[in-house]
């Protein structure tokens, strides 16, 4: 008589063994290893499946489709998704709780409806009289806006089979559970089966669906990485909820662009597209030591930014560095060139950097603002509000070139700055800014 052969499952991340484990080798997590039943074992083996065996075909003879997409009749969300909604897609937002989620899908459903389309909105989480008030509350209700409350995935599935629908919005995949597995809602096993389910469903009636899900204390999605693999496109919402300005970001997207952003504002009406996103990040006034402003490209979006420094005094051997928005590392080494470079005793001071507006700077074109504002709030020595820094720092002191320099001068132009601290004069920038040119980090004590 053959063995059993057994199979254990983290809970946490969705890592296998063949035996138990007290710590996951994956994500560290302690006794979260369960033992899958055959049931569930014979799941997971018809998700890994492939349907049928193709033929390879010479690349040279694969013709290319077109993607088709339609307006999900929000400026923002459009630009994220890469131009549109396309059908038979799957879609993962995640966010921390209170950022939106549900409020934007709903507002996003409300307007297809009201435009035509047919839309489900199936809600694991809320009654239908709640939804109902949101949706009122957001000027989304429609004849063709349709709520279910369900959490049982063979259920959903008849009814999906019953009538056809434009758009499938479900709330939220942790909730929903299917009979083959005996696991509890939220489980790897559970959310593996039901989007593998959904999928299945949506490319084969070309509906395009979309899923929330929730996140983890670390900021990722509950659940295993294969969820992430599985669906088209995974976005996730950034900031504060107690802030108005929420961003969407886009970490994988298999009909576009992951380097686009998107920009909302929560009204009393809801989550909006932002209006004049460009002046939402940085603010008019007099000037003040320890700011500066730089422009930076999110996709194909310029932002004009302010970088926040403050210095002072350290009462400790050693000095404290934070920043907020900006990556730690790279203020450290920043730090250690102004040491070596212009003798600044910054081993002796705490320097603090924060991006107003709560946005995240993931390129170097801000080295040399964040460079800027931490000399002027060392020196107590305010820079002109009529001033832009472009340019990344390197760490034998030179200041070197930015990609898309005349598209950042072209939208500081816009935003009516009249100087430009830049490493070279663009060849077709704005001719009524007036340009200052510094290639070593030593020259911008000369300048202020």
């Amino acid at each position: 008589m053959a063995k059993k052969k057994s199979l254990f499952e983290c809970q946490a991340c969705g890592f296998q063994s063949s035996k138990w484990i007290g710590k996951c080798p994956s994500c560290d997590s302690w006794d979260s290893f369960i033992e899958l039943n055959e049931t569930q074992i014979s799941v997971l083996n018809e998700t890994k499946s492939i349907k049928s065996v193709k033929k390879p075909l010479p690349i040279t003879e694969i013709k290319i489709e077109n993607i088709k997409r339609f307006s999900s009749k929000n400026s923002e969300l459009d630009l994220v998704l890469g131009g549109g909604i396309v059908p038979g897609s799957l879609t993962l937002i995640g966010g921390s709780p209170g950022v939106g989620k549900s409020t934007l899908l709903l507002k996003i459903a409300g307007n297809l409806a009201q435009d035509g389309k047919k839309v489900l909105y199936i809600s694991g989480e809320e009654s239908a009289s709640q939804i109902k008030l949101r949706a009122q509350r957001l000027g989304s209700s429609s004849e063709n806006l349709f709520l279910l409350t369900e959490i049982n995935l063979e259920e959903i599935l008849k009814i999906l089979h019953l009538e056809k629908y434009d758009l499938l919005v479900v709330d939220s995949i942790q909730t929903l559970y299917s009979e083959k597995l005996s696991a509890a809602p939220g489980s790897v096993s559970q959310v593996r089966e039901i989007t593998f389910e959904l999928m299945r469903y949506g490319k084969d009636e070309e509906i395009p669906i979309f899923i929330i899900g929730h996140i983890t204390k670390e900021g990722s999605i509950a659940g295993p990485r294969i969820l992430e693999h599985m669906v088209d496109v995974v976005l996730y919402f950034e900031g504060d909820s107690s802030r108005e300005l929420r961003l969407l970001r886009g970490f994988k997207n298999r009909f576009g662009s992951t380097s686009e952003i998107g920009i909302f504002e929560m009204t009393k009406t809801g989550l909006i597209s932002a209006n004049e996103v460009s002046k939402k990040f940085f603010t008019r006034g007099k000037a003040q030591s320890g700011s500066a402003i730089t422009v930076v490209m999110e996709g194909s979006r310029p932002l004009v930014l302010e970088v926040q420094a403050l210095v002072s005094q350290s009462s400790f051997p050693n000095p404290k560095r934070s920043a907020t928005g900006y990556e730690l590392n790279r203020l450290t080494m920043l730090l250690a060139l102004l040491e070596r470079k212009l003798d600044l005793p910054f081993n002796e001071y705490d320097v603090y950097i924060n991006i107003a507006g709560g946005i995240k700077v993931t390129e170097t074109t801000a080295d040399l603002a964040v460079v800027a504002a931490i000399i002027s709030s060392f020196r107590n020595r305010p820079i002109s509000k009529d001033t832009v820094f472009l340019g990344e720092v390197s760490l034998i002191g030179d200041v070197r070139e930015v990609f898309s320099l005349d598209t950042r001068l072209k939208e500081a132009k816009t935003q009516k700055f009249t100087k430009a601290i830049v490493p070279s004069k663009p060849t077709d920038g704005p001719n009524d800014i007036k340009y200052f040119i510094i290639d070593e980090v030593s020259k911008i004590i000369d300048w202020m």
